[in-house]
C-alpha cells in the first residue's frame, strides 16, 4: 500500500470515509467532525444489526477524530488524527459488505 505524502488532517479523514458511512447512516456525506462523528455512531450500530464486526472500531475512530480535532497542540493532534485512521482504516470494506447485504 503507498503511502500518501498528504498530512492527516480531520477533513482528508472525512474526505476519506464520509459516501459510505453515509450510506450506512441513511444520511448525506458529512463535511464537519461533529456530523462525521454523529454519522459514524449510527453506522456502528446499523453494522451491528446487520451483523458486521467493527462497530468498536468506529467508535474509537470517531472519538480519536474528535480528540485529534479539538486537540491545539500539533504533535498531539497528529498522534491523535493518526489513531483514529487506524480505527477507521476498515470502514469501507465494511460499507461495502453492508452493502452486498442490503
Amino acid at each position: 500500500m503507498a503511502t500518501s505524502t498528504q498530512p492527516l488532517t480531520p477533513a482528508n479523514l472525512i474526505s476519506r470515509y464520509a459516501a459510505d458511512i453515509a450510506f450506512v447512516a441513511e444520511e448525506q456525506p458529512a463535511t464537519t467532525v461533529s456530523d462525521f462523528t454523529y454519522q459514524l455512531g449510527v453506522a456502528a450500530e446499523n453494522f451491528e444489526a446487520a451483523g458486521i464486526d467493527g462497530g468498536d472500531e468506529l467508535e474509537a475512530g470517531a472519538q480519536y477524530l474528535a480528540d485529534g480535532n479539538a486537540a491545539t497542540d500539533d504533535t498531539t493532534r497528529a498522534v491523535l488524527l493518526g489513531k483514529a485512521a487506524e480505527y477507521l482504516a476498515r470502514a469501507n470494506g465494511m460499507a461495502d459488505e453492508y452493502r452486498d447485504m442490503v
